[in-house]
């Protein structure tokens, strides 16, 4: 079949490089010139006026994420020489926390758990009764349960320097606010998804060079055409020939994979002009996509030459109150960037580009006693979609013939990299049903 692959971010290469590999056409439209979607290259300039990469966003990879590692893999991106592997560790610069030593899982966690400094006896017990609970459980809990109502019974030196912060980097959706089951299935995978799966995967390049280039590049090699700078103006469906119109051109499939709104902007447009019988299911698909809710994410980048920390990230101690807004820094000088750069992340984000720069810059000096000079504030406003309880997300199958990919969409993780290259590979098996 011929396939149009709308949008080159994670998702939409993964849906791309699947449906090559099963012998479709494939032909990839990206509006922009550079690919990764919401997780890409950018460009900074240092203090001195030399040009450093940077990324929209700070992302963190773990062991259990098995279908990223593989599609790396398949399309020569190496992630032993472009992902930073260690034992899970979130570390305070004070030394207190928890590290997992290299331990077959899960006796990984339950080393890391009980050699956690700082935290007492009972931190630990409360712990390991709640871990437990969610085993014997199998890892399920009632869909409209919230992280802390789950974590309810573990004690507050836990939950402030583990549950939560855990819970905002793979959720991006505060405890109060985020969805127990997601987070259980993330903990499965990650605790019982085999040795190394809880590792923490720190990128050693930037995120455009870390799958999405090598994945253009191997698709180009297979026979299909990614167009950069091609946006898609119509979408069109035709119903006699079973197939759909992109700016015109003929297509058998199509893979919608650009933002949740992007997506709903477009194929509202194509509504207006579907049949009744296909604009009906285009209503109900941006029905359920517009109701969804989104975090922010800002990554303050900053720098102070000759400077580095203990380890490549550390965890912060963060606030609500927005005077410690960042939950974690990532020292790039030790993953591949010029020594002292800092990237600051303050997941699920609120407030003006300017104050969260300035608190985020006062938060080194009194967290981490480094006097830092801002390089570049970047605040991606749609981030993520909320992670919610009950949280209703779109289908894969919009229309006949015309399919969805996102981190956003239809699936068991919340909206990470490993959660657009599901979709993406979910999106390009679903096309012989579509």
């Amino acid at each position: 079949m011929r396939v149009a692959v709308i949008g080159a971010g994670w998702a939409g290469l993964a849906a791309a490089v699947e449906a090559t590999r099963a012998g479709h056409a494939v032909t990839v439209f990206e509006a922009s010139r550079t690919l990764g979607g919401r997780a890409r290259a950018v460009t900074g300039t240092l203090p001195d006026g030399s040009p450093v990469v940077l990324d929209n966003g700070q992302h963190i990879l773990i062991g259990a994420y098995r279908e990223t590692l593989r599609m790396m893999v398949l399309v020569g991106a190496e992630a032993s020489t472009r992902l930073c592997r260690m034992p899970l560790a979130l570390r305070f610069f004070d030394g207190s926390g928890v590290q997992f030593p290299k331990w077959p899982s899960p006796f990984d966690a339950l080393g890391g758990i009980c050699g956690a400094r700082g935290w007492s006896v009972l931190d630990k017990l409360s712990l390991l009764a709640a871990a437990t609970g969610w085993q014997l459980r199998r890892f399920k809990c009632s869909s409209s349960m919230t992280v802390s109502q789950l974590c309810a019974s573990v004690r507050p030196r836990i939950m402030a320097e583990l549950i939560e912060p855990l819970c905002v980097s793979a959720l991006n959706t505060p405890a109060p606010r985020a969805s127990g089951q997601v987070f259980l299935r993330v903990m499965k995978d990650a605790l019982f998804g085999g040795t190394g799966s809880s590792n923490l995967l720190l990128p050693k390049q930037d995120l455009t060079a870390l799958f999405p280039q090598a994945a253009a590049d191997w698709l180009v090699d297979q026979g299909a055409e990614v167009r950069m700078g091609a946006r898609v103006d119509t979408l069109q469906a035709d119903e006699q020939q079973r197939a759909w119109l992109v700016n015109g051109e003929v297509f058998d499939r199509v893979i919608w994979a650009t933002s949740t709104s992007n997506a709903a902007l477009s194929l509202g447009k194509c509504a207006q002009a579907a049949p009744e019988s296909i604009a009906s299911q285009l209503r109900t698909w941006i029905h359920v996509a517009e109701d969804m809710r989104f975090e922010a994410i800002t990554t303050v980048y900053a720098y102070a030459a000759n400077t580095s920390l203990p380890i490549p990230m550390l965890t912060l101690r963060s606030h609500s109150d927005s005077v410690n807004p960042a939950q974690f820094v990532f020292d790039r000088g030790q993953l591949g960037g010029p020594a002292g750069l800092f990237a600051f992340v303050v997941s699920a984000s609120e407030g003006e580009r300017e104050a969260l720069e300035a608190a985020v810059l006062l938060q080194a000096r009194t967290q981490l006693g480094l006097t830092l000079a801002p390089i570049q504030t970047i605040v991606e406003k749609r981030a993520t979609f909320a992670c919610t309880p009950g949280l209703a997300r779109p289908p894969t199958q919009v229309a006949p013939g015309l399919l969805a990919c996102g981190d956003y969409c239809e699936g068991p993780y919340p909206a990470t990299l490993e959660g657009a290259v599901l979709s993406g590979l979910a999106a390009a098996k679903a096309m012989g049903s579509a």
